[in-house]
């Protein structure tokens, strides 16, 4: 189906009344380059040739972009999208519909398609989109200024330079031949001073920045971590166990197990060494289940789990010898610890915050330039950010085609590896100088408390308004596209916001200047206009 979208009036409603023009859905909908963005998600598709065919695209596009700017689950979004005629405007209907636009559950496969990578592409055709759109609402409204210069003259002087060129045409052809070799000199001095300008190279501020986006788990814990596996891994027991086949069903000692976890777990305050007896205890459950299922699986040919039990028996295995060698050798840290069963991939990462000391979740890096943000990594390991700074500036000039001509950064991107690759590609650091402090110094790299706020408000804006504080997605491919996409709706409230405010902005100027170059003349004295794109010029008699 074709992504084109109607005009507004068009829109059929089942009841009297029209759409307005200024709703915010409909805005979005006139500036976002549906062409591109449906190109990207085609491409990803690959059922061109042989395969069902899919829901429109822009439907789907539409109702992803609905789901992260109103901060709403699967479920919710689809049944917005069918009490809401702006919404149906915004993913392309042509009239109001009541049935749903496709069941929510397809908003996993959505996410599995369009990864990290089609959002962010996505997400930078859009930038490049309005930025060209933008430059051109300049250089129209730049226009119009000039054309208002030239209105404010002096009705005398436009007379007078009409009666001139009259008289030059009158001249004969020695006069017009003398202006034609001016005017060429004029071109071909043009064209040699555009030849010997050079490039841009470097343009623009880049803000870096990093942070973690907590995904939606219980607050992990030793003793519930081991208790969740042991119930696991009796389901798994319950589920291989065949009488024909094994005989006596092994004992799992569940309900003892589950009465020493509760009477641990309900308590208001322990002890250490409480709480040490009980994870013992546990480790000894869970240790004795995973031996059982060892010796049922032996007695199959072949294994006869499907893929998500298998993942979660390695899964459990991994807990238990984690849990054991820290329960052994008195400590709580390990590498690749695994905190949640149901989500083997999310990390504990320690941020030294005062409210949340450790947080569970991917760990993002998003650059910052001109109101735009973009996700440069994502890891679900901790990193060092500043060992990812170089990365993120080659990929400014990738997506720019020039590089930053200041970066400023937090203290740990500050490394002297950093300072003098930076140097070496003449981008200023903008940072606190190494070694002694020096007054001269200071005032010149000086960096304002507020100036490296907008990445911060990123930040904020993304956790309390578009639910980046709790991921909700359990894969670790489509956390990624969760946070990418909510990322991508950020810098889409900025453009709708901005393309309206520089179209409004250029219209009210020069309605304003219109009322009052008319209001201080006389009525005698107004001259005639005639239009010529893109504005109203005065007519020369």
């Amino acid at each position: 189906m074709s992504p084109g979208q109607g005009v507004l009036t068009c829109f059929e409603m089942p009841f009297s009344g029209k759409l307005a023009s200024e709703n915010r859905w409909v805005v979005l909908a006139g500036q976002l380059p549906w062409d591109l963005l449906v190109g990207i998600y085609l491409k990803q598709m690959n059922n061109d040739r042989t395969g069902a065919g899919s829901i429109n695209p822009r439907v789907a596009l539409g109702s992803l972009i609905i789901k992260h700017i109103c901060d709403l689950s699967d479920r919710e979004t689809i049944q917005q999208i069918r009490e809401n005629v702006y919404m149906q405007f915004f993913i392309g209907y042509s009239g109001f519909s009541h049935a749903a636009p496709f069941d929510p559950s397809l908003f996993v496969e959505i996410r599995n398609r369009l990864g990290i990578e089609q959002i962010n592409a996505i997400n930078e055709q859009v930038i490049r989109f309005i930025e060209d759109k933008r430059e051109k609402q300049e250089k129209n409204s730049k226009s119009c200024s000039d054309c208002a210069a030239a209105v404010s003259r002096p009705l005398e002087q436009i007379n007078e330079n009409s009666v001139k060129n009259e008289e030059e045409l009158s001249s004969g052809g020695i006069i017009s031949g003398h202006v034609a070799a001016q005017e060429e000199d004029k071109s071909k001095d043009h064209i040699k001073e555009s030849a010997t300008v050079s490039p841009v190279t470097h343009r623009g501020k880049m803000i870096i920045d990093a942070t973690v986006c907590p995904q939606d788990i219980a607050y992990p814990t030793d003793l519930n971590l081991l208790n969740d596996a042991r119930e696991k891994s009796e389901e798994l027991i319950d589920l291989l166990y065949r009488k024909e086949l094994h005989g006596k069903k092994p004992r799992t000692y569940r309900r003892k197990a589950r009465k020493l976890f509760l009477s641990e777990a309900q308590k208001k305050s322990s002890t250490v060494r409480a709480i040490r007896k009980a994870n013992r205890k546990q480790l000894s459950f869970l240790g004795r289940n995973i031996g059982h299922i060892h010796r049922l699986l032996d007695k199959y040919q072949g294994i006869p789990l499907d893929r998500r039990q298998y993942k979660y028996f390695l899964v459990i295995q991994t807990v238990f010898y984690q849990q054991e060698w820290m329960h052994q050798n008195k400590v709580h840290t390990i590498e690749h610890r695994i905190v949640s069963i149901h989500q083997p991939h999310v990390r504990p990462i320690v941020r030294g915050k005062r409210n949340a000391k450790v947080e569970f979740g991917a760990k993002i890096q998003v650059s910052w330039m001109n109101g735009y943000v973009f996700l440069d990594d994502l890891e679900w390991e901790a990193f060092n950010e500043g060992a990812r700074l170089m990365a993120s500036v080659e990929k400014y000039r990738q997506r720019f085609g020039y590089y930053p001509a200041e970066v400023l950064a937090d203290k740990i991107y500050c490394t002297r590896e950093n300072r003098n690759r930076l140097k070496g590609l003449n981008i200023k650091l903008r940072a606190k100088p190494l070694g002694r402090p020096s007054l001269s110094a200071a005032v010149v790299d000086h960096v304002r408390p507020g100036e490296r706020n907008p990445i911060e408000g990123v930040f904020g804006q993304g956790k309390t308004t578009y639910g980046m504080n709790r991921i909700k997605a359990r894969l670790a491919h489509t956390s990624g596209s969760w946070i990418a996409s909510i990322l991508m709706v950020i810098n889409l409230v900025k453009i709708t916001g901005l393309i309206c405010h520089t179209l409004i902005f250029a219209v009210r100027t020069f309605s304003a200047w219109c009322y009052d170059f008319f209001e201080n003349r006389q009525e005698d004295e107004a001259p005639k206009l005639i239009w010529r794109f893109p504005v109203w010029v005065p007519a020369v008699a």
